[in-house]
């Protein structure tokens, strides 16, 4: 059977029109069917060959283009309205109203000058009942007498302290809900991407409600940082490192992501004579750890030793070769921890100024930081801690009982102390 529903193509005769040498008719019919010439044929059916390839190939090459073309279409230009920025005017509506500023005044005399107030920013992230509940830095708080958070609507609240904690440079704030109607929704840190387009929301300089935008210039980068603002480095701590423009008062503001969620509290920047760009914020899963401490306790509950130290080590103040000959420490022994002040249950189990800390449960203890780190995150309250130290040129071991960290004073701040 040909294209056609015929014999046209075929390359017999057919039956209905065999030679009859016995009739003229038959030759003539015949000769009438035939129409065309062999070579006619083949010219036709080749060029009709080279159409349908062409045809073929044609639809084939397109194919791809086409769905490519719509793919774009119904999913980028449609999620971005045509416009990529739009993504982030969305997000940026969306946390906004959860974004406030905070001014501390660290004077509550009447006659206190209102431009000695420090200036912050924070995150509503609760709402219950009559209360609303509000995200910081703990340096933001910090010597307050009276804090004042201030609305993007204009609304200003008296602030109550619920907890804080200068480890993690968190604090968590209680003011009264009337008016606030957006609580923020915090998003997950951990999913983070590098060169992820993020916005930063807060009250930099003291222009309120102000926005810069900028990317996730690393998610997860551990950064040294001193915890008494001694200089001296004493504490780790995992930040977002993004370009996005934080200054002064964006402390305690919302890193956000595209999607409106909040991804990061912002917390310091790097600021010196040619650099540009280097700033960082806490991640929110670390975030709401501490604040569910902070919520229910005052502050994060860790486990404490009692002591006060420097490494031996020391980059701004190394022991001297006098210094360790009258300490009486062997010349082989280059780091470790040296006692300044021994309080509560290092106190109790018998350690002194001059001890050097080189061992915890056998593990080596090189630094400050690393004894920090055991502690918080190695043990809890109410563990016992064996302690490898030198004494007057000998080594010695004892053990104490890690009891829960008191609450700060106005004569000693625990949060120097170990």
């Amino acid at each position: 059977m040909g294209l056609f529903d015929d014999d046209f193509y075929s390359t017999k005769v057919s039956k209905r029109l065999s030679r009859r040498p016995s009739s003229e008719e038959g030759w003539s019919a015949a000769k009438q069917r035939k129409g065309l010439t062999t070579l006619q044929v083949s010219l036709i059916c080749s060029v009709l060959s080279a159409v349908v390839a062409v045809t073929l190939y044609s639809v084939v090459l397109d194919s791809p283009s086409k769905s490519a073309s719509t793919a774009l279409s119904s999913g980028l230009i449609h999620k971005t309205d045509r416009d990529p920025y739009e993504r982030i005017v969305q997000a940026a509506a969306k946390v906004r109203p959860s974004v406030v500023s905070i001014v501390n005044h660290r004077d509550a005399k009447p006659s206190a000058n209102p431009e000695d107030a420090a200036l912050g920013s924070g995150v509503i992230f609760k709402k219950e009942g009559a209360k609303a509940y509000i995200i910081t830095n703990a340096h933001v708080i910090a010597e307050s007498e009276n804090l004042e958070v201030v609305t993007v609507d204009g609304d200003s609240k008296t602030a109550k302290v619920l907890g804080k904690d200068t480890v993690s440079d968190l604090a968590v704030l209680e003011v009264d809900a009337d008016g606030i109607n957006t609580v923020a929704d915090m998003g997950d840190s951990k999913k983070l991407r590098l060169g992820e387009t993020v916005i930063a929301i807060g009250n930099p300089l003291g222009l309120g409600d102000s926005l810069t935008s900028g990317i996730v210039s690393y998610p997860n980068r551990v950064i040294p940082v001193s915890l008494n603002q001694d200089g001296v480095y004493d504490w780790e701590q995992e930040v977002i490192q993004t370009d996005a423009a934080i200054n002064e008062g964006n402390s305690g503001g919302a890193l956000v992501n595209l999607d409106g969620e909040v991804i990061g509290i912002n917390t310091m920047k790097i600021s010196d004579t040619g650099v540009e760009g280097i700033g960082f914020a806490i991640p929110a899963d670390d975030v709401m750890d501490t604040v569910q401490n902070l919520l229910k306790n005052g502050q994060v509950v860790r486990p404490y030793l009692g002591v006060y130290s420097l490494d031996v080590n020391n980059t701004y103040s190394p022991l001297t070769a006098e210094q360790k000959k009258e300490m009486n420490l062997p010349a082989d022994v280059k780091e470790g921890v040296l006692v300044l002040e021994s309080h509560g249950p290092a106190a109790k189990a018998g350690m002194k100024l001059n001890d050097v800390i080189t061992e915890l449960d056998g593990k080596a203890i090189v630094s400050t930081i690393e004894l920090r780190k055991y502690l918080y995150e190695q043990k809890k309250v109410g563990d016992d801690i064996e302690i490898t130290f030198w004494r007057g040129g000998k080594q010695m071991t004892l053990m104490a009982t890690l009891t829960v960290k008191p609450a700060t004073t106005d004569e000693e701040n625990p949060d120097t102390h170990k």
